[in-house]
């Protein structure tokens, strides 16, 4: 999952897809395109977001998306166009840019739709985004586990 900082989005859809499938045979993880947030963790309104939803992203970390990671997971899921662009542009090869898609991808197929970054705006920003990301991580959820079991 990457978002711009990985301090909102990204660690939401995180800590939601990862609550949505079998943790022995799954890893999932977050990564931002930016440096600035580093070893921070995720926003407080992402912390509550999730917390209000049964949630405990607090042990997430922010870090920079690498090269590295194409090689270390199967799928890349970008939250916005922006993230989409930078990711792309990283990949070397036809296979790793295969596997980037955009998150919302998962509810309007191939509309290419942003999920908004909440970063400025209100609690309730964060309360929409975890609502999209939930539709989006249960849909993927449900392709991943038949196609993996």
């Amino acid at each position: 999952m990457v978002c711009l900082g990985n301090i909102c989005r990204s660690p939401l859809a995180e800590g939601i897809l990862a609550s949505k499938l079998p943790k022995d045979k799954f890893k999932i993880d977050s990564a931002g395109t930016g440096s600035w947030h580093i070893g921070k963790q995720p926003d407080q309104r992402s912390i509550a977001t999730a917390q209000k939803n049964g949630l405990d992203i607090t042990d997430q970390r922010a870090r920079q998306f690498k090269t590295t990671d194409f090689d270390k997971f199967d799928y890349i899921f970008v939250m916005d166009n922006s993230n989409y662009d930078d990711v792309m542009a990283m990949a070397k090869t036809d296979a790793h840019k295969a596997k980037v898609d955009l998150i919302l991808n998962e509810l309007f197929p191939g509309e290419n739709v942003d999920v908004p970054d909440p970063y400025y705006g209100s609690q309730f920003g964060f309360d929409s985004v975890y609502q999209m990301l939930d539709e989006a991580c249960e849909n993927l959820a449900k392709k991943l586990i038949a196609k993996h079991s």
